[in-house]
């Protein structure tokens, strides 16, 4: 995996991030799903490596977990071996078994609270024999099976194509306020020795980063450059130049680095990583209505094969945006009013408010949050219910809550806590305290609010009127001086981000798998 790499590739592999938008509207309760992504396979290249990886909606354990590829439709085309010293057999031509030496546990994915979880088996190595013909197609049916009669099967697509190499050019850096406009090269080459016929560049822009322009050839997530596709031959040691009139947000969080990439593929590559969108009914992100972006006017010719990178450790490009002054963020804390009698079950809907004016971005590799909250539970009440992003520090009454990786400017981030109430104590305070002090692993809290007196809120219960108890559904009237209306602390303003990134937008689920977050779950 390469060391620059796109946020959604890092840590999560290409191949990941687009399983985890993939696997996910087929998942349903107790359901494990598989999937093997596509490849082009080029004539006299290495072999490639694949895993089989497995999606559920709950976590889970798997045991006396096997592997199946059936290849028979590709039988003397393509070979399928075991990578990871793991055990296989070869039942029959065309077919491999292998069996997982341990446990498969399935771990949510990040961001937080994704209600996505995801474990790989032990790669394979995809290779072409020396029978294979420019053209060759078939498919490989990936099954699994693992104790407790789970089971499931994905059939993935694999053709033979022509070797090429594309290479990105040179990282640049350029300044600018927020607000401020600025361009930036978008620079291929060829690096192989053969034409190259049609590729795509994948973006992964920084949140801040936005473009007003909307070329007919790339697609957009509102003011967020997703992709392009060109048509463009590139000969054999020629290098194509276009040029990308690009802008700060006004929110931008200065001074910062903002950081883009753009990432250079074939179109069957791309095709491979994102045929299965349109199997799961996902749109893709909007194309644009204007004029074509175009690199070099060079003369095309159609080629019937398939092409495949066999060189992708040069195929990229990016750019650091420096952004210059001074605009910060002033995090606000949102508390809860709550009445209710003994036995009763209120819902606290508490949190905070981005009042800006600068959005807070930490999408980084290691899906650190933006900050920490925490919840202090007034006294005379226990929760039933507690948010995904909430843990209870041990031996006390209050919960540390993790935020999402970007909290936008003039949003409100908020989690419901589900209290019974099991003594009515006259004004019970408890308190909500957003940038509170966290030694976490995953990163601590925001250190540098604006506004730092308006961190902390109250959380009050009192009695109801008439003594009755009831469920205050809507979790009482916030008091922490956030102001405005609450979002769930899964809502994103745009699809773009948090941890799987880009690639979503490309096969269109992003929105589809953050709306599928379980906002809840049992606690003490």
């Amino acid at each position: 995996m390469l060391k620059h790499s796109l946020r959604w590739l890092t840590g999560l592999g290409a191949a990941g991030a687009l399983v985890a938008a993939s696997a996910t509207p087929a998942v349903a309760a107790a359901t494990i799903e598989p999937y093997f992504q596509d490849a082009t396979l080029a004539v006299g290249a290495a072999a490639t490596t694949r895993a089989v990886f497995l999606y559920a909606d709950e976590p889970m354990v798997l045991t006396d977990v096997s592997v199946r590829y059936d290849y028979r439709s590709l039988s003397g085309t393509i070979t399928v071996a075991p990578a990871d010293g793991q055990e296989c057999d070869a039942p029959e031509p065309g077919v491999l078994v292998c069996t997982e030496p341990g446990e498969v546990a399935l771990t949510e994915m990040p961001p937080l609270g994704s209600g996505v979880y995801r474990n790989a088996a032990k790669q394979v190595r995809l290779g072409l024999t020396d029978d294979a013909q420019l053209g060759d197609s078939g498919d490989v049916v990936v099954s699994f099976q693992a104790a407790g009669g789970r089971r499931g099967s994905y059939t993935s697509q694999v053709r033979v194509g022509e070797a090429v190499d594309l290479a990105g050019g040179p990282y640049t850096t350029v300044s600018a306020k927020p607000g401020g406009k600025f361009t930036v090269p978008l620079a291929v080459a060829n690096a192989g020795d053969t034409a190259v016929s049609g590729f795509v560049a994948v973006f992964d822009l920084a949140y801040a980063i936005r473009t007003k322009d909307r070329f007919s050839n790339c697609r957009y997530s509102d003011d967020h450059l997703v992709s392009c596709q060109f048509d463009e031959e590139i000969p054999v040691g020629t290098a194509l130049v276009a040029t990308l009139n690009l802008e700060l947000g006004k929110d931008t969080y200065a001074p910062t680095n903002q950081s883009g990439h753009a990432q250079f593929m074939t179109t069957a590559d791309f095709e491979d990583l994102t045929r299965v969108r349109e199997a799961v009914g996902a749109q893709t992100a909007t194309p644009g209505s204007g004029p074509k972006l175009t690199l070099t006017e060079v003369p095309g010719r159609l080629r019937q094969a398939a092409q495949t990178d066999v060189g992708p450790g040069n195929d990229h490009t990016g750019w650091i945006v420096k952004a210059t002054g001074t605009n910060g963020t002033d995090l606000a804390a949102i508390g809860a009013t709550l009445k209710g009698g003994v036995g009763a079950v209120v819902a606290a809907t508490v949190g905070f408010r981005n009042n800006g004016p600068a959005t807070l971005d930490k999408v980084n590799d290691d899906y650190e949050a933006a900050t920490h909250s925490t919840v202090e539970l007034p006294p005379g009440t226990t929760a039933v219910e507690v948010p995904d992003s909430c843990q209870l520090r041990p031996g006390t009454r209050t919960y540390q809550c993790a935020s999402e990786m970007l909290l936008v400017a003039g949003r409100s981030y908020t989690v419901t806590f589900r209290l019974r109430i099991d003594k009515v104590v006259p004004n019970a305070r408890g308190t909500v305290w957003v940038n509170a002090p966290c030694e976490c692993p995953g990163g601590g809290s925001f250190e540098d609010d604006t506004k730092p007196a308006n961190d902390r809120a109250t959380i009050v219960v009192n009695a109801a009127q008439g003594g009755g108890g009831h469920d205050d559904g809507d979790g009482g009237d916030g008091d922490g001086g956030g102001g405005g209306g609450s979002l769930p602390i899964t809502g994103t303003p745009t699809t773009l981000i948090a941890g799987i990134g880009v690639l979503l937008l490309v096969t269109g689920v992003a929105g589809y798998l953050f709306g599928r977050r379980r906002p809840t779950r049992l606690g003490a």
